[in-house]
C-alpha cells in the first residue's frame, strides 16, 4: 500500500496541473471500488473548479468550488496519472482506455487525470470541505509527522507505559498519521532501535531521536519520489527511486550497513507484518 511519500508525491503531481483549473468533464465507469462511490459523483465534480489540494495522512484532499472535498484513498494499487498536460511537464498524448481506469477527469485545459485501480481497494467519497476531521476515515488519526503537532513530547508522551512493540507503537495511526511498515523499518534502523522493544521501555531520549529521524527518512523519500515496490507510480507514471536507498526493508540476509556493524539483516513477521532489522546494532 502507498506510504506518506508516494500518496505525498501523487498530490505534489496532481496539484501542478489541477490547482487553479476546472473539471471540464468527470466520468466514472463503475458503481464502486472498496465502498459505493458517492451518488451522483461524476455531475457533482463537473464543471468544478479546484481550489486546492492537500493530504491528511495517506489520503489526498481535492477541495473544489462547491464548498466540497473529493476524498481519495489509493489503496493496495491504485494509480492516478496525468496526460495531455499543454505545459508538456507530463506525457502529452491521452493513452488508450485500459482494463481498471475506473474514474476520468478531463480538465478544462485538455489535461487528463485517470484514475487505475486493478485490486479495487482504494476509495472515494465527497465531504464538505473543512469537514474533515468529522469523517470515518480521517477523524482518530493523529498528527502528520512532517508537521508541529509532531514532536518529542507529543511522542513520549504517547509511548508512556505503552507494553506493544515500538514498531506497532508507530504503524498506530493514531500515534502519528501516514507511517507504514517501509519508512518504520528504516526510521528504526537509523535509530538503533529494535522494532521488538517495547515502546514503553524506551528510553526518552531515544524516544525523542525518532522525531527528526523520521521526518528526515519521509523527506528523503519524497525528494526520490517515493518507493515502487509492486504497483505504485508517480503521476508522470514514472517510478519512484527510494527503495534503492532501503538500508534494511526487504534486505535479509545482507551485511548490515551501519559502520563497524558485523551484523545482517534479519526479517520477522510482526502482527502480520515482515519486521526487517539488525539485531547486532538494533537494540
Amino acid at each position: 500500500m502507498p506510504e506518506l511519500p508516494e500518496v505525498e508525491t501523487v498530490r505534489r503531481g496532481l496539484a501542478s496541473v489541477m490547482e487553479g483549473g476546472t473539471i471540464a468533464r468527470a466520468e466514472v465507469r463503475r458503481p464502486d471500488l472498496r465502498w459505493p462511490f458517492p451518488d451522483g459523483m461524476a455531475a457533482r465534480l463537473t464543471g468544478q473548479g479546484v481550489r486546492a489540494i492537500r493530504r491528511r495522512s495517506k489520503y489526498i484532499l481535492i477541495d473544489l468550488a462547491s464548498g466540497e472535498s473529493l476524498l481519495v484513498h489509493l489503496g493496495m494499487s491504485g494509480r492516478m496519472t496525468i496526460s495531455g498536460d499543454p505545459l508538456g511537464k507530463f506525457v502529452h498524448d491521452h493513452p488508450t482506455r485500459v482494463a481498471h481506469d475506473h474514474v476520468v477527469w478531463d480538465m478544462a485545459d485538455g489535461t487528463r487525470v485517470t484514475f487505475n485501480d486493478a485490486r479495487r481497494f482504494g476509495a472515494m467519497d465527497l465531504l464538505p470541505t473543512g469537514d474533515e476531521t468529522a469523517h470515518p476515515l480521517l477523524a482518530k488519526l493523529g498528527p502528520e509527522p512532517l508537521g508541529n503537532a509532531f514532536n518529542e513530547e507529543v511522542l513520549i508522551k504517547a509511548f508512556q507505559n505503552r507494553n506493544t512493540p515500538v514498531k506497532s507503537a508507530l504503524l498506530d495511526q493514531r500515534i502519528v498519521a501516514g507511517l507504514g511498515n517501509i519508512y518504520v523499518c528504516e526510521a528504526l534502523f537509523r535509530a538503533g532501535i529494535s522494532p521488538t522493544r517495547k515502546a514503553g521501555k524506551i528510553g526518552k531520549s531515544r524516544v525523542a531521536s525518532l522525531v527528526p529521524i523520521i521526518r528526515d527518512v519521509l523527506t528523503e523519500a519524497i525528494e526520490a519520489g517515493g518507493s515502487s515496490l509492486r504497483d505504485y507510480r508517480q503521476a508522470d507514471g514514472e517510478l519512484g527511486y527510494f527503495q534503492h536507498s532501503f538500508a534494511v526493508y526487504g534486505q535479509e540476509g545482507q551485511p548490515c550497513t551501519r559502520d563497524g556493524c558485523t551484523g545482517t539483516v534479519k526479517r520477522i513477521v510482526q502482527s502480520g507484518r515482515s519486521s526487517f532489522y539488525c539485531a547486532q546494532c538494533q537494540r
